[in-house]
């Protein structure tokens, strides 16, 4: 059957068969065009890869880097619940405290894991990490300060009575003499 001719007994009225296998060269007998080698198309395709492969790792270092400054909003949100929890004992304020506290904690127990998906041969994770666990150690020193402000950090000596060994007696004083 000739290329391009309509197919006969075939059901379909305007079907078109376009290959015929039976005459045709096969494309390793038909010669490259001038100009034209297989290795530099094979090298085209290869840039191309690499390519790929580089845009990439900018994109894996890019959000690595977008998830190292995502504690410092965080940090700012935190920030400003503390102040609005203001500065007296109460259940509001300790809950806040403690949420600045234990999120910080549990970030910083998985650094790895977060970093997880960016990891590539060709991306240097270490600065997005120490970022992220400078920034949390911030936010960890914010709930401390906070615990400080609310007074329930041990930090004046009165804190401490109880474990204080009694004073000493320093002088004695006991009755006189009747001059009369």
């Amino acid at each position: 059957m000739e290329k391009g001719k309509a197919i006969m007994g075939s059901g379909r009225r305007w079907g078109v068969e376009f290959t015929d296998n039976s005459a045709a060269p096969s494309s390793r007998d038909i010669p490259d065009p001038p100009g034209f080698t297989r290795s530099s198309h094979d090298q085209d395709d290869s840039t191309a890869n690499k390519q790929k492969k580089d845009s990439e790792a900018n994109w894996k270092l890019k959000k690595a880097w977008e998830v190292a400054q995502a504690p410092f909003k965080n940090f700012l949100m935190m920030g400003f619940m503390m102040w609005m929890a203001g500065s007296t004992v109460h259940l509001f304020s300790i809950g806040i405290t403690f949420s600045a506290l234990w999120q910080p904690i549990s970030a910083l127990q998985g650094v790895s894991k977060v970093f997880e998906p960016y990891k590539d041969n060709k991306v240097e994770l270490l600065g997005p990490k120490l970022v992220y666990i400078a920034l949390n150690l911030v936010a960890l020193g914010l709930g401390v300060w906070k615990l400080n402000t609310l007074g329930l950090l041990p930090t004046h000596a009165s804190d401490w009575v109880s474990s204080l060994p009694p004073a000493q007696e320093v002088e004695y004083s006991g009755g006189g003499i009747p001059l009369f």
